[in-house]
């Protein structure tokens, strides 16, 4: 293996941890974890606040602070942004149809703010910063007030800066108004999230100079063998050129991996190993979230079959699965029922394959169960990058942008043509310096797991398994569409929607009462976490009829997806990925919702 520029031999080994005891301990993490010895709201095992245990917060008045806190993930000593001392931040329970206030203190050096992820409420109280409201200043206290219309589970997280790379999220579980009609023994919160060592902006900084900085997993001379002995010599050849010209590595499936992450479940890193007690034939509940600011999480517990009874918060038809993708920011809520005295590893592997995070379903505290090995990472190929041209009909000339500046850059919905194959444009702006690639043949793919579950002998949910128990919430038929590209340069490490990145983006106006429906085209070689503030995100199955309401919808490489949104709540809403450097670097739309 080629060793790149500022990086070192030891490093040079990829990711077999076995071999290298220092990068083992980097990945697994302090076998301590979390925070540092001292903090009292952290003790050792059968203390009244257990560490495997997260802090939770129950009522409708709330005061949460704020500020830096010492922390030992790995075996360095960092400061993480935290609430009340806890990392995570604490567990939120409300109550929908109450009215909660939450005054937040700033005790940091410079100004923060609390984002709550799907929430339905003013825009004043939304949390982000230059948007919906000033942020809160150091030494400032900011109350947000208004009332829960809503049940599930959903988290909260920093809007400012790079906090929520940091530590500053936390879970929210909402009980209903109604007696719950999912009865449970016990009810657990499964925060997954990402931890570097490194600063963020470095981390950035990084990625801006070299894209591919932290994949390790790159082309050998070895896969090229592999490839001719099965694909033959030419095709192989033509496959790695096509590649080439392109100027893509089609194994870039993370912008950050595991080479610097350490990934956390409930605050845990693996070998600190968050536990989760159960009697056997007990039904468990799993509240997951991936608060994650960089990284996709591929679930699945041996030995348990899981029932996904919840998406983003709101319930689904119960669908029996053996392993999901979770994109970040997304919340599943899944049942398990172990019946056998031993305990049950919940494995939670990157995308990439470069780590995971880990916990244990125990009858007993102490108990492990064995901890699977990392699949083998999986290439993209020509049709995950929308490349397959094996249909025809597509019309592939670009058409300039009614307003590239207003946000509509693309009024019409691609029509069909007589073979019933979308047709597919491109805005004018996408043929620019910052966007380096188009996806000449975007398909909608629901029930395709995504690169690395593809057939893996598991049964794994997909967005097409995911039925909302309730029909279309509105009922109308959209009266606009807006169709939107997400497009990027990975060399240059920029990201935007049609070509347009945010500083130079207008907002994109919707009336107050209108149903619009929304086209996502990803143009780009990474899978896209989209988030829609304050307005549900209704999800289209390929022939256009409501499926399953969403806060957050997650776009593969090459694929195309609608979902309809009603307009019924004023103000101005953050629109932007979810993976917090693509945001950052111009990922992100204003969505202004007036009369």
């Amino acid at each position: 293996m080629t060793i790149r520029k500022g990086q070192d031999a030891r490093h040079s080994t990829a990711w077999s941890a076995a071999a290298d005891p220092g990068r083992r301990r980097f990945v697994l993490g302090a076998a301590a974890g979390g925070l540092l010895a001292g903090l009292g709201r952290w003790q050792p095992a059968g203390a009244e606040d257990n560490p495997r245990v997260l802090t939770h917060l129950k009522g409708s008045d709330f005061a949460l602070s704020i500020g830096p806190l010492p922390v030992q993930i790995t075996d360095r000593q960092r400061v993480a942004v935290a609430v009340n001392g806890s990392l995570p931040a604490p567990v939120l329970h409300w109550q929908e149809g109450d009215t909660v206030t939450l005054r937040v203190t700033n005790q940091l050096t410079e100004p923060t703010s609390i984002h709550w992820h799907g929430i339905l409420l003013p825009t004043g109280m939304d949390g982000v910063p230059g948007l919906s409201f000033p942020g809160i200043a150091p030494g400032e206290t900011f109350t947000y007030r208004f009332p829960v219309r809503q049940s599930g589970t959903y988290w909260y997280h920093s809007h400012s800066g790079f906090q929520e790379q940091l530590g500053m999220y936390g879970a929210l579980v909402i009980h209903p108004r109604e007696p719950d009609p999912v009865t449970v023994d016990r009810d657990y919160v499964v925060l997954l999230s990402d931890w570097t060592d490194e600063s963020p902006a470095r981390v950035l900084a990084k990625l801006k100079k070299q894209s591919d900085y932290y994949n390790f997993n790159q082309p050998t001379l070895g896969d090229l063998f592999r490839d001719v002995r099965r694909e033959g010599l030419s095709a192989a050849l033509a496959e790695r050129a096509m590649w080439g010209e392109m100027r893509m590595n089609r194994t870039d499936l993370a912008d950050v991996s595991g080479y610097t992450y350490t990934y956390l479940m409930n605050g845990q890193a693996p070998a600190a190993n968050w536990t989760g007690l159960f009697a056997p034939g007990e039904r468990v509940r799993l509240r997951f979230i991936n608060a994650a600011a960089m990284s996709y999480f591929d679930v699945r517990i041996p030995g348990l079959r899981m029932t996904v009874i919840a998406a983003d918060g709101q319930p689904v038809k119960p669908v029996d699965v053996e392993e999901f993708r979770i994109a970040v920011a997304e919340t599943f809520d899944v049942l398990v029922t172990p019946e056998r005295d031993e305990a049950y590893t919940i494995f939670a592997q990157s995308l990439d394959r470069t780590g995971f995070a880990r916990g244990t379903l125990a009858p007993r505290e102490g108990m492990a169960a064995v901890v699977p090995g990392l699949d083998k990472p999986v290439a993209l190929t020509m049709t995950d990058m929308g490349h397959d041209m094996s249909h025809a009909g597509h019309d592939m000339s670009a058409v300039p942008a009614s307003d590239p500046h207003a946000g509509h850059d693309m009024a019409d919905m691609p029509g069909m043509d007589m073979s019933g194959t979308v047709t597919v444009t491109h805005a004018a702006t996408e043929s620019g310096p910052g966007v380096d690639m188009l996806a000449m043949n975007p398909t909608t793919r629901l029930n395709d797991p995504g690169v690395g579950l593809r057939d893996n002998g598991r049964r794994v949910l997909t967005y097409a398994d995911l039925r909302s128990t309730f029909p279309d919430p509105d009922g109308r038929e959209p009266t606009q569409t807006i169709e939107l590209h997400l497009t990027g340069h990975m060399e240059r490490y920029i990201w935007s929607f049609n070509g347009v990145k945010s500083s130079d983006a207008g907002p994109i106006r919707l009336r107050y009462g209108d149903r619009v429906r929304f086209v996502l085209v990803n143009d780009s070689m990474m899978t896209h976490p989209i988030h829609l503030h304050g307005l549900w995100s209704d999800l289209e199955d390929e022939q256009g009829n409501f499926q399953v309401r969403k806060h957050t919808i997650s776009v593969k490489p090459g694929e195309r997806v609608t979902y309809r949104v009603s307009a019924d709540a004023l103000g101005r809403w953050a629109y932007h990925c979810h993976l917090m450097m693509h945001m950052e670097t111009g990922m992100f739309r204003e969505v202004l919702v007036d009369e």
